[in-house]
């Protein structure tokens, strides 16, 4: 197994709210990108073969990549699926589950700002596609910083939600902002999932921990040349990636803010 890019997308829209553009990847920019990967040989595979071969299991083949989104914006219905519809091609969409409502509900039970979600109804159709549908906390919250009571609300009481919801096993989980730590990662695998996604912007490897595969963010900003490189697996850091002091101590910051009352966001870290 070679070096994989696993990519994370949050918004694929023309329309984005002002706080979401930044993360937003137009449609036409979209399907752009997933032509680069065809043009760069890349086949596109689902995210549960990665995590199969980080457990030990089948080799991925030789170049590869893995699509992954996040929060649930109501956009990945009705603009990405189809998108990828067309093209045969696997995703895996992490769900805050605070943020799904019923149809015709408003979302209100998350951190994120308002912004038009999936409802359970198109969950289930999209889990129904084939899509993989995993989780990504209940309220959005800054896992790392969290108390281990509200910790584990996060993580095993969405788990419960969203298998529920989908009547059967749920096991891929992706962390709010990319925010980890030992202890978030240990609460991660007692409540049962079996992989977690991070963000460090590097590319996933043969030697990544299953429970925080890197991945590389895809902005509104990206340049084509930078996304060209990271389908040549070049031009940037390869996992598994350890924390550094900066990570130590903007993690330490933020918990500090957070026990004051005053909880600071931030860039995401690994």
């Amino acid at each position: 197994m070679n070096a994989v890019p696993v990519l994370l997308y949050h918004s694929v829209s023309d329309d984005p709210p002002n706080w979401l553009a930044p993360y937003t990847v137009p449609p036409h920019a979209f399907r752009a990108q997933l032509d680069r990967l065809q043009d760069a040989g890349l086949s596109v595979v689902p995210l549960a073969r990665l995590v199969a071969a980080l457990h030990g299991g089948p080799p991925l083949p030789a170049r590869c990549a893995v699509l992954t989104f996040d929060d649930g914006y109501a956009d990945f219905y009705w603009t990405v699926a189809p998108i990828l519809s067309d093209r045969g091609l696997p995703a895996t969409v992490y769900l805050t589950t605070g943020a799904i409502h019923a149809p015709g509900a408003l979302p209100g039970g998350s951190l994120l700002p308002p912004t038009p979600m999936l409802n359970w109804r198109q969950v289930a159709t999209l889990d129904a596609l084939g899509l993989e549908i995993g989780g990504h906390s209940r309220t959005h919250l800054p896992l790392d910083t969290a108390r281990p009571d509200r910790l584990r609300q996060e993580v095993a009481d969405s788990k419960h939600e969203l298998e529920d919801a989908l009547g059967h096993p749920a096991t891929a989980f992706a962390y709010p902002h990319g925010y980890h730590s030992p202890a978030v990662r240990r609460e991660t695998a007692r409540a049962g999932w079996t992989s977690a996604a991070a963000v460090g912007n590097a590319l996933s490897s043969p030697a990544d921990d299953p429970l925080r595969i890197c991945r590389l963010m895809v902005m509104r900003t990206t340049p084509a040349r930078t996304f060209e490189d990271w389908t040549h697996l070049r031009a940037t850091r390869t996992g598994p990636l350890r924390d550094s002091a900066a990570t130590l101590g903007w993690r330490a910051y933020r918990r500090l803010r957070a026990r004051l009352g005053r909880p600071t966001g931030g860039p995401p870290s690994r």
